[in-house]
């Protein structure tokens, strides 16, 4: 994948737009959208505020290894799949794939709670 492409993927991952991205690299939107398409080479700089703004290495942005680092929402997702999975839940863990989509909800406020007074 070139790495437009991946911009754009990062990007959309965190749903922000074309011009958020730019604002948040200091670049002005229409370079930021040459970029993208691959139509202006990033500057070195521009590559270091980029791999780090979307918090992946400038080499998974230069195609030199296939693993980005996975972004804040799927680290949390994935602690929160390992939280609710856990076996020592008894009850919660034996209903959960047979839970509503509220109940998982509310799950999800019980671990953010805990996350964020650091029982987790």
């Amino acid at each position: 994948m070139d790495i437009g492409k991946k911009i754009i993927s990062l990007r959309e991952k965190r749903g922000w737009t074309q011009k958020e991205l730019a604002n948040r690299v200091n670049l002005n939107v229409s370079v930021m959208n040459r970029i993208e398409s691959n139509e202006r080479p990033l500057k070195d700089n521009e590559l270091l505020n980029l791999a780090n703004v979307l918090d992946v290495s400038t080499d998974y942005l230069l195609d030199r290894t296939d693993t980005s680092i996975p972004t804040p929402e799927e680290k949390d997702e994935a602690e929160f799949l390992a939280f609710a999975n856990n076996p020592t839940l008894q009850k919660w863990y034996k209903e959960l794939p047979k839970s509503k989509e509220e109940d998982l909800e509310k799950l999800r406020k019980m671990w953010e709670i805990l996350k964020d007074n650091g029982e987790l």
